[in-house]
């Protein structure tokens, strides 16, 4: 198994304006999940280990929120990546232990149906 402790991790970015404030938690928390989502697309998985950090700011003359969200990863590769949670420590967090398997009883079945 390979040394998940000295792989190089990287912060993944994202800033933008929440309108309404009731909202905030509601959309940190899709936002995370969405910046995993980019991330896994390019081969990176979260650090589980390390919190996503959610900073915001209130702008009192244009009446919104501005937030700054960063994620931080470590690249395993793209096709590990569909497959893996994040990384806990040195641990590979698995999405579903039969997903792979799963994909490939369906597209046996579908392949059985043409």
């Amino acid at each position: 198994m390979e040394n998940l402790y000295h792989k190089p991790i990287k912060h993944f970015t994202f800033d933008g304006i929440i309108k309404n404030d009731a909202a905030i938690g509601r959309l940190r928390q899709e936002l995370v999940r969405l910046k995993s989502i980019e991330m896994c697309e390019l081969g990176y998985v979260q650090r589980l280990d390390i919190d996503p950090q959610f900073t915001i700011k209130y702008n009192s003359e244009k009446d919104y929120y501005e937030f700054t969200l960063t994620v931080y990863g470590t690249f395993v590769g793209k096709t590990r990546a569909l497959w893996t949670l994040g990384i806990d420590g040195t641990t590979l967090v698995p999405t579903l232990k039969n997903k792979l398997s799963e994909l490939s009883q369906g597209q046996a079945s579908q392949s059985n149906r043409k």
